[in-house]
Formats: structure tokens, sequence, C-alpha cells
């Protein structure tokens, strides 16, 4: 009996629609088949890394059910590094994060790999609200779901843990702890302290007065380590008699993450620049090309603040009141220098006495000042001359 051989690519072809068949009906599976009752649901949280998009931390959602060998993590944390101009689309504010699915065993040897801490809170879910908080991560994670537009403040790996929670959940109140006011700027700087100075002047020169609005205690919970601090004094019924949301955190894995090598504080290496042109200026010997690369580049910075105000998504860098002493109207006085008109340079002034008051009463980085001090005595000197 004759046969007929199976073109090779037509092989391939078939065992990869019937491997995406059987995807499918996982999937779909997954989502239908309910848990047991032993189930059970915590929310991870992670300390910072050493690169900069892990500065602020993590959060996750995990999701256990030894019966159904389920044992997963919901990650709200993922982008993609091959997006096209991936750097312009993150610096315009457009980039998209998505939901990702991992084991927890996965998870876990990512972290260890990275040195970093994690955290588990068991969340006090019946069975059935952990059925509902499964539910509402399995649709999350269909592919039509699962991206959205990040925000570092509002929208992010640590508030959709907080949102899906809090929908799983199905309580009409939860009551949380009083904390100290703060604002979104004081909070992040919270967490850039010692070998992250430098950043934290980055962060500080790029957020605007939006940044400095005062959170409640939902909206600190942006930050990882806030929301593991809020959650655990999350009550339900709105009375502190009421059981807590969470149980007490436990440590999952320990730190040995490899510190950040020091680096030279900011506020000292502009103290000491601020110092070389005092002296040059009491001297008179600051020369002409200096004072016009000063103001060309304090100028354009203002120019990319301007587009980060008025070109992009971001919220958080409007009303950016830096453009007061990153003007761009030095570069106009960069240009004439001895021949500036004098409103340009009494204006300029005034705006320089303005961002110093600025600076110190929204307690933005110090190392600011030095700078606001430099620009404000070499256009004093050009003033003078006139």
């Amino acid at each position: 009996m004759g046969y007929i051989k199976e073109n090779p690519l037509w092989g391939t072809l078939r065992r990869s629609l019937l491997l995406l068949l059987v995807l499918c009906a996982t999937s779909l599976q997954a989502q239908q088949m309910p848990l047991s009752d032993g189930a059970t649901a915590s929310v991870l949280t992670c300390d910072p890394g050493n690169d900069f998009y892990t500065t602020f931390g993590h959060s996750a959602i995990r999701i256990t059910d030894t019966a159904s060998g389920i044992d997963r993590v919901y990650n709200y944390g993922t982008f993609n590094f091959d997006t096209p101009n991936f750097y312009w689309v993150f610096t315009r504010g457009r980039l998209d994060y998505q939901l990702s699915c991992t084991t927890f065993e996965d998870f876990m040897y990512e972290y260890a790999y990275e040195g970093r801490e994690v955290r588990e809170q068991p969340l006090t879910f019946e069975a059935g609200q952990v059925q509902n908080l499964y539910i509402l991560l399995e649709t999350n994670y269909l592919p039509q779901y699962r991206h959205y537009r990040y925000d570092i403040l509002r929208d992010n790996c640590a508030t959709r843990v907080r949102d899906i929670v809090y929908s799983a959940w199905a309580q009409d109140t939860v009551l949380q702890r009083a904390a100290e006011p703060a604002s979104y700027r004081r909070l992040l700087a919270a967490c850039m302290k010692g070998d992250l100075e430098w950043w934290h002047l980055g962060v500080d020169l790029l957020l605007g007065l939006t940044a400095d609005h005062r959170c409640s205690a939902p909206e600190r919970m942006f930050l990882p380590a806030e929301m593991e601090a809020e959650l655990a004094q999350c009550t339900t019924s709105g009375v502190w008699t009421a059981p807590f949301i969470v149980e007490p955190s436990r440590l999952l894995l320990p730190s040995h993450r490899t510190p950040l090598k020091a680096s030279f504080p900011p506020v000292i290496v502009f103290a000491l620049l601020f110092a070389v042109v005092a002296v040059l200026t009491w001297v008179r010997k600051m020369p002409r090309w200096a004072d016009r690369a000063l103001f060309i580049i304090a100028g354009l910075c203002g120019l990319f603040l301007l587009f980060m105000w008025f070109g992009t998504d971001h919220w958080c860098t409007n009303w950016n009141l830096n453009i007061l002493w990153l003007s761009p109207l030095l570069i106009l006085i960069a240009i004439r220098l001895g021949r500036s008109p004098r409103w340009a340079l009494w204006l300029q002034e005034a705006m320089f006495a303005a961002a110093a008051v600025y600076v110190l009463v929204c307690g933005l980085s110090v190392a600011i000042i030095p700078l606001i001090l430099m620009l404000m005595l070499r256009v004093g000197v050009l003033f003078k001359r006139q």
C-alpha cells in the first residue's frame, strides 16, 4: 500500500497549531476551574535593586492552591525593552506596562539572583474572596486586558495590586493608619537617601508642583514599601477592632545585594564649582566664553523642562518651577552678555530669588542652591557692568 510523504513544513505547522490549542484550552480551564477551599492569596513586597527602574521596589500577588498544583505570581511591573524607540516612548510618557504571570519558583529565582529581599503578607481572605481575586487576575491576564499605560505615581505595579486586592475584598470600607502627611516628592526622596543623591537631584529637577500634592493613605501606596505598611494597618468594617486585611509580614528571601558604590555628593560638587566661579569673579578672571557656556547649558535645560511639561503625557512634570532658574531667558543673555537688556537681567535675578525660596520651601535637593547662586552671581556681574 502506498503512502504520501508529509511535507516537513506542514508537520511543523500542525504541531504548532496543536500546541496553541492545548495552551488555549489550558488557559480557559484555569479561568473556569474554581480554586479549592484551601487556596490562599498574598502580597509580595520586594526591596529596591541597583537599576534605576528598581529604585522604589516592587509588588506582586501570589496565588497558592496545593490541591490544584497552583503557585503563581502575578506581576504588573513588566515592560518590553525591545519596544521601538524605547527611550523616546518612555520619555514621552507613552510606555505600556503589562501584567505577567509566572511560577513562584521562577519569580523567586530572579530576586535571589539580584540579591533583593522579598517579604510576604498573607491576605486574610475567605475562600470566595480568594476565588474572586484569582478570577480578576486571570481576566486581567487575557491579551486584550493585560497592557496598561504606566504612571509612576498613580498607576504602577503597586497601585494595580492595591486596586485589585480591594476589588476582591469587596468590603465597603477599610480603615488605614493616620500617617504623617507627605507629598509624592518627599516620599520619593526618602527612597533615594545615601548613595542615590544624584538620582534624587534628577528627580527633583523633573518633577513639577503637581508632585507636591499631599498624599492620602491610599495614594501613599504607589510605593511598594508604603503599601506594605498601609496594608498592615487596614481593617474591615471601618473600626480598629475588626480583623486586619493581612497577616504580619514574613521574610521569604533575605537581602544579599551588593550596594552601589558611594558617589561624591552633588551638593559638594556644585558648592566647589560655585566657589571656583566666585573666586574668578572676585579676581575678574571669568572668561566670557565660560559665561556663555554656563548660560546656554542652563537655558537648554530649561527648554527640556518645557518639553517635559508641554510635550509629554507625564502629569507630574507639569508646573515645574525649576524653570525659574533653568530659564530659557538665559540663552538670550548668553548671546548678548554685556549688551543684554536691563529688564531681562532684572527679571532673571528676581526669578533666581523666587527659585531659591521654592527649593527651600518644597524640600528639593539642596544641591540646587549652589547652582542658583552661581547663575545669580554671574548675571549680577553683567548687571553691574552696565
